[in-house]
């Protein structure tokens, strides 16, 4: 059991440092780009990042949390491991085509993205090189120093020449190209990675290419749902408020997104775990730890949300201070909700009722937003406090869902109840 919990640890602890350079290479650049760029640029930037999310879930389609599946329960074959690989590639290159395909239509259709096609159509690429980094199968195999390392060197190289070369408005279109290079790095280097590992990977037959992606089809939903809160709400803003208001609110959703991701090696590390010994003392520690740590994190960005901005953003970005207080329930959420996700419930194989939460929250989102523009009350506060009541609709029903199945736990973890 040790051990178990040592190579649990490792885990955790290599995809914190890949989190956390998720966020601190990000923060680094963005008060550069915030004082290079003019706020409409920004406002440009955000807006089509947001949209590529929903492209980067189309080829995703869940894979990432089914694919890690599929690889701890194969990890002893490397036979089966190949056909994994190989069927799920297949589905992604399927899938990559409607996603473009629709990007092409809301170009169209968006005046932003219309506005900038070129930059647009470039922010995909990334999204398309993706589908052969093969994320899924490193942490199946709990190699998280490999996609950390990675991470690090493609990132680092985006960074570097963010600094050295984008001046101002002009070089608009080197961030997406800088993107691109840095994920032909990160495909070179999961490569060489992956040779290494002696797997060979085997191209399946259409039908269960098919049967995969339907497998994999309620971790879609559950990954798409989620975007409701994220994605979607920077697209209407984008629609109905004013390119300014995109860059506060763009800026403010990196924040969000950070420490978000400061929660997200939580529940990656653990969830490996979790399906295999289903043990909620696990959850118990690791929830006893942190919770304090997010408590403080939260008084810090309540009391301190003029400085946060001030720092990240510079003087013109300190007139949205008010969003980031309104923020601080979010957080406290965003956690309790990492843990209660595919932790809690996707590890006793309750994948439904995971994706049936954030459904429930998707549409208390979409119906939210949508009488605030019926209403003509569209505003970012009402935005935030909006995004908030979905995240507790969302905790409130897995809570429900986990007094009815805990029965289905480690018996010994239980009594810890």
């Amino acid at each position: 059991m040790k051990l178990k919990i040592n190579k649990t640890t490792d885990n955790i602890l290599m995809l914190y440092i890949m989190n956390i350079s998720q966020i601190v290479l990000p923060l680094v650049v963005l008060p550069y780009l915030a004082r290079v760029l003019s706020i409409a640029s920004y406002g440009v930037v955000s807006y089509v990042k947001s949209i590529m999310v929903y492209s980067m879930l189309v080829i995703q389609f869940g894979f990432l949390l089914s694919g890690t599946k599929e690889v701890v329960e194969a990890r002893n074959s490397k036979e089966k491991l190949g056909k994994v690989v190989g069927k799920i590639t297949q589905a992604k290159l399927i899938l990559s085509i409607p996603a473009f395909l629709i990007l092409v239509i809301l170009i169209f259709l968006i005046k932003i993205l219309r506005q900038n096609p070129l930059f647009t159509v470039l922010m995909f690429i990334p999204s398309f090189l993706d589908i052969f980094i093969f994320e899924y199968l490193f942490r199946g195999l709990e190699k998280m120093n490999i996609v950390t390392i990675r991470y690090l060197i493609s990132k680092s190289f985006s960074v570097i020449c963010t600094f050295i070369f984008i001046k101002g408005d002009n070089q608009l279109l080197l961030i997406p190209i800088f993107d691109i290079l840095g994920s032909f790095i990160a495909v070179l280097w999961g490569y060489q990675e992956f040779k290494k590992l002696n797997i060979k990977i085997i191209w399946d037959k259409l039908i269960n290419v098919t049967e995969a992606l339907k497998e994999s089809s309620l971790y879609f939903f559950s990954d798409i749902s989620s975007t409701a809160f994220n994605a979607l709400n920077t697209v209407c803003i984008g629609i109905f408020l004013s390119a300014k208001e995109v860059a506060f609110w763009g800026l403010i959703l990196q924040f969000i997104l950070a420490v978000d991701g400061l929660y997200r090696p939580l529940k990656d590390g653990v969830y490996p775990e979790m399906i295999k010994k289903r043990d909620l003392r696990l959850l118990v520690k690791v929830t006893a730890i942190f919770l304090p740590v997010v408590l403080i994190g939260c008084s810090i960005t309540f009391f301190g949300s003029y400085w946060i901005l001030y720092i990240v953003g510079g003087k013109k970005y300190t007139a949205a201070s008010y969003l980031v207080k309104a923020s601080v329930p979010l957080l406290f959420l965003l956690f309790l909700n990492s843990l209660s996700s595919w932790p809690l419930l996707g590890a006793i194989g309750k994948v439904r009722e995971v994706t049936f939460s954030i459904v429930i929250g998707s549409i208390v989102q979409v119906i939210g937003l949508l009488i605030l523009i019926i209403t003509n009350h569209m505003s970012l506060f009402l935005v935030m406090v909006l995004r908030t009541i979905s995240e507790l609709c969302m905790l409130i029903i897995r809570l429900i869902y986990f007094n009815k199945f805990k029965n289905l736990y480690n018996k010994k973890s239980i009594a810890i109840n």
